[in-house]
């Protein structure tokens, strides 16, 4: 219903009548969005206050960026647009790292951000928070659009919906000047001007002559190969992939963020054999995945000397051919490819080769032999693989968990530890790589899907979002967070060599991140082995309550940039 207001304009007669507030707020629950993350502030305080009244859920932070994670994590996990309020400038610009970060790793998303008043930033005469912040974020989201007139609200929001949705999803500005929330209309015109929008993201169906080429490219594979992306974790298409995967037969693997749309147990899996199956692959078959730097661009020494063929399917035609050849573009949303893809195999599908199965399943078995004592480590202080052991049983244990990692080491080393069993459970940094991921995602997953969270954190990550821990107390949310806590950047152990202070990637020693918990009513604790830390998160995540456990790992554990230590440059010059 619309909030309206009654203005008697003379006597005898009444007229009801609306404002901008409040047709913000009509536009945002006609069309399903009834959770806001965000900063208040001016120009938006009311709004926020207004928005609680309503019935929506503001969750307020204590930093613009980490509302924007939030943000734009749950538009990945829903396939809505989540949406990120700010305040006008500063908190515009904090707000837009998340809104660019959306927009790279294709997650629908919406930044509102207060403005100040155009004649006077138009002359740049000096406003308070005076911006062009629309101009400013053009470059770095989908789309960006300002509402001048409060007639104009419902049309605006519609079309920023529309635009982070539709087709590749992505990040959306939407710029609202202070003097749009006090206009005041007619409420029955207000009303009329409300847009509910309707197929926001149609399918698109791929050309039926693409998925026969793509097919008779697969099926004349000698090492084909499947590689699923975060894009078919989007999809929210599991069924229709899992059948597709399993009627090839064909090695797979799942990039970060896909883990779990197939268990990383399954028998096809080849997470254990990556280096093998993207060296040894003939046809490599990409569902939801870009042959980005986080594929070494599908080329160079990675994917070794023998000649391949890449299908590539995804929604956005220019992604094709973006570093390499693609044989067989299929161009379509995933859900849609996959079901044509599965149809067109028939019932006759030749098994995948069994000398390529077979080589692939050797290797895979024989790495996760070598690994398992590692895992199996309970030493003190912990390293990397003993932490990360006792963690993998956990998750096995609760495979509704949402899992949430950032770090460098911790980041790359529990993305091969860590199985996961079941889609979207593992949210990590992503396309971009950034650090300070971990509490905004951590809090928007406990709100959007009511599951507990395990957020395993570096120390040096957790320092970026670090004081959204009191944003978890003050919401109860069932999130627990593990600090891997090895005093430093990649490690504690580096020295200053040309003065007193302390190396540029040194923290202070034995801090304990668990105090800061306690401070703001959660439960902190000390972990000094795996054993401590299993029971530590096994309580948390029986309890609910909000846990931050200190896990002390040896600072001389870890490796330079994790491992991607080739993107750092090294000087050629020796000191004289």
């Amino acid at each position: 219903m619309l909030n309206t207001a009654t203005k008697s304009e003379a006597p005898g007669t009444e007229q009801e009548l609306t404002d901008g507030f409040h047709l913000v707020i009509d536009a945002l629950k006609l069309n399903g969005i009834n959770t806001i993350y965000g900063v208040p502030g001016i120009p938006i305080t009311d709004l926020g206050r207004m928005m609680q009244a309503a019935g929506m859920r503001v969750l307020s932070f204590r930093h613009e960026q980490n509302a924007g994670y939030a943000a734009s994590i749950a538009g990945f996990l829903t396939k809505k647009p989540g949406v990120c309020l700010t305040v006008s400038a500063p908190g515009f610009l904090n707000g837009l790292t998340a809104l660019a970060h959306a927009t790279t790793n294709c997650f629908p998303m919406i930044l509102i951000s207060g403005s100040s008043e155009r004649e006077i930033v138009d002359l740049q005469q000096g406003d308070y928070e005076e911006m062009d912040q629309l101009a400013i974020a053009k470059p770095l989201c989908k789309a960006a659009f300002r509402v001048l007139h409060a007639a104009d609200i419902g049309i605006g929001l519609a079309r920023a919906i529309r635009a982070a949705v539709s087709g590749r999803p992505g990040g959306v500005y939407l710029d609202l000047p202070a003097k749009l929330f006090g206009q005041v209309m007619d409420a029955g015109a207000g009303a009329r001007s409300l847009v509910k929008v309707i197929d926001a993201a149609p399918a698109q169906i791929p050309a039926p002559s693409a998925v026969k080429r793509a097919l008779d490219v697969f099926k004349g594979a000698k090492r084909p190969l499947i590689i699923l992306g975060k894009g078919a974790a989007y999809a929210q298409a599991d069924n229709e992939i899992r059948a597709f995967v399993e009627k090839t037969g064909a090695p797979f693997l799942q990039m970060s963020m896909a883990k779990g749309l197939l268990p990383d147990t399954h028998a096809q899996s080849a997470g254990a054999a990556r280096s093998t199956v993207l060296k040894d692959a003939d046809v490599v078959m990409l569902i939801g995945a870009r042959l980005n730097w986080l594929l070494s661009h599908g080329k160079g020494k990675t994917w070794g000397d023998a000649p391949k063929k890449f299908i590539q399917v995804d929604i956005e035609p220019k992604e094709m051919d973006s570093n390499v050849e693609i044989a067989a573009p299929v161009v379509g949303d995933i859900g849609s490819c996959v079901s044509a893809l599965l149809e067109g195999m028939g019932g006759n599908w030749p098994a995948a080769p069994a000398d390529w199965v077979s080589t692939v399943n050797k290797k895979r078995d024989d790495n996760v032999a070598k690994m398992a004592p590692k895992l199996m480590s309970n030493a003190s202080p912990m390293d990397y693989h003993g932490a990360l052991g006792a963690l993998r049983t956990i998750i096995k244990e609760r495979p509704d968990a949402i899992l949430v990692n950032e770090g460098a080491n911790t980041l790359d080393l529990a993305r091969g530890v860590i199985d996961m069993y079941k889609p979207r459970k593992r949210l990590d940094v992503g396309t971009w790589g950034v650090m300070g991921i971990g509490m905004g995602y951590s809090i928007a997953a406990a709100v959007e899907t009511g599951k507990p969270v395990l957020a395993v954190e570096g120390d040096s990550a957790f320092g970026f979002s670090g004081m959204e821990i009191e944003t978890i107390c003050r919401y109860q949310l069932p999130v627990c967070i593990v600090i891997f806590n090895n005093d430093g950047i990649y490690r504690g152990t580096d020295v200053n060599t040309g003065g007193s202070d302390p190396a540029t990637t040194v923290f202070v020693k034995g801090s304990r991140y668990d105090k800061m918990m306690e401070a703001f009513g959660g439960v902190g604790i000390n972990a000094t082995s795996p054993d401590e830390l299993k029971r530590a998160v096994n309580a948390a995540m029986d309890s609910g309550k909000p846990t931050l456990i200190n896990a002390v790992i040896d600072p001389a554990a870890g490796s330079e940039s994790g491992r991607i230590g080739n993107l750092n440059p090294q000087s050629v010059l020796k000191k004289k």
